[in-house]
């Protein structure tokens, strides 16, 4: 954490009630925003801090990436060429790739190389501008492997400057040749308490294929009783009802929902559940996007992330997604930022993260561009010029 003043900033975006800012400053004391807001305005003191001039730049809050799946061994590409070439997801899964594939190959790997292969793709992100990223375990399916996993986790914050929110996922699906009971008590009486004090939330893939809401709500209920956060893939191969169990069970987050209603979306607003996007997935698939345009409109709180995956989308940019939010489901261009900024700040519940206002977590990304429209506009170029955490330049 330290001082750090950001001036000659020609746009900045503050996702704070004062909106954008022509001719900005941001003054960072202690690694926590003392100002941002109009050059003018600052604080004579603020000017005794370390200066970074934007020179003339768009400065934006740090990306908060609310669903990636970063610790695995191994990669899927050739099953991303098989899709191209006709096979569907579940196909795939029948013939033995898919999530199990990755299992096998995850299971097999060291501590260290997971935790090297995870950190390794947060750096990536990091000089994309993600300052914070959760991460899920999911490809264990067994006590020690998802336990490995989440201590990969909880090394990437160590190994890099990114935060870290780690996530209990060990009903991803059955493992394979399971007894589907025997493996649900497995997950709940053996692996949860065994994962429990590395994690922050808990997750369950409900969805056709995997678990139903009764088996997940008793998985959700169990990792609350355990503190963890409940949070839920829902509704994005089938509508199966995870998106009503999200909203019953008060989740922090409802996540892919490709297949969400109206109704859906009304329970998850009254609910304060936040809708996790992840367009890349659905372009890498090919598969219809998520509804955004719908779920926003209804007042739903939406979030972009990347759900980096090796199967159904090895997506580690931000910046990208900001793009797709945009030019595949349809939100605007100040939509698209906010969702991936402090729309995954509330998906995860970090009140701190994704604005620049006061007390604000001192994050932030300077783009080499004059507005962050140039996100959506200028997809898969490298915009980011500096990348800020917690008052120190970290990359760029």
């Amino acid at each position: 954490m330290s001082d750090l003043l950001v001036t000659g900033i020609g746009r900045l975006v503050t996702n704070a009630p004062r909106g954008a800012v022509e001719a900005g400053a941001v003054l960072i004391a202690g690694g926590r925003v003392a100002y941002a807001g109009p050059a003018a305005g600052l604080p004579p003191s603020g000017r005794e801090a370390p200066v970074l001039d934007a020179g003339g730049r768009a400065v934006i809050p740090g990306f908060v990436d609310a669903h990636t799946h970063l610790v695995f061994a191994g990669d899927r590409a050739d099953e991303f060429a098989r899709r191209l070439e006709g096979e569907t997801y579940d196909e795939v899964l029948a013939a033995g790739g898919g999530i199990h594939r990755t299992v096998a190959d995850t299971r097999a790997a060291s501590f260290e190389d997971l935790a090297a292969g995870a950190a390794a793709r947060a750096r990536r992100m990091l000089a994309g501008g993600t300052t914070t990223v959760e991460i899920k375990s999911g490809y264990g399916l067994d006590t020690a492997t998802e336990v490995r996993m989440l201590r990969a986790a909880r090394a990437v914050s160590e190994q890099t400057p990114i935060d870290v929110i780690t996530t209990f996922l060990g009903a991803h699906v059955v493992d394979r040749n399971a007894d589907r009971g025997e493996f649900l008590a497995r997950v709940i009486e053996e692996m949860l308490p065994a994962c429990a004090p590395l994690a922050d939330g808990c997750d369950v893939f409900c969805d056709r294929g995997a678990f139903t809401p009764d088996e997940s709500r008793r998985v959700l209920a169990a990792g609350r009783e355990a503190g963890l956060t409940p949070r839920i893939h829902a509704e994005q191969l089938a509508h199966t009802g995870g998106a009503l169990l999200a909203a019953e069970l008060g989740a922090a987050s409802a996540d892919h929902l490709e297949h969400a209603t109206p109704g859906d979306a009304a329970a998850l607003r009254e609910a304060g559940v936040v809708a996790v996007l992840a367009p890349a997935v659905s372009w890498s698939m090919g598969a219809a996007p998520a509804p955004a345009r719908m779920l926003w409109d209804a007042g739903v709180t939406v979030a972009l992330a990347t759900d980096c995956n090796p199967g159904t989308g090895y997506v580690e940019s931000m910046p990208l997604v900001v793009a797709l939010g945009c030019l595949e489901l349809g939100l605007t261009p100040a939509e698209s930022l906010w969702a991936a900024t402090r729309g995954g700040a509330l998906a995860l519940r970090l009140p701190d993260r994704g604005w620049l206002a006061e007390g604000a977590a001192g994050d932030l990304v300077v783009l080499d561009a004059a507005s962050e429209t140039h996100l959506p506009y200028r997809p898969g170029t490298a915009l980011v010029w500096k990348v800020v955490k917690g008052g120190v330049v970290v990359a760029g």
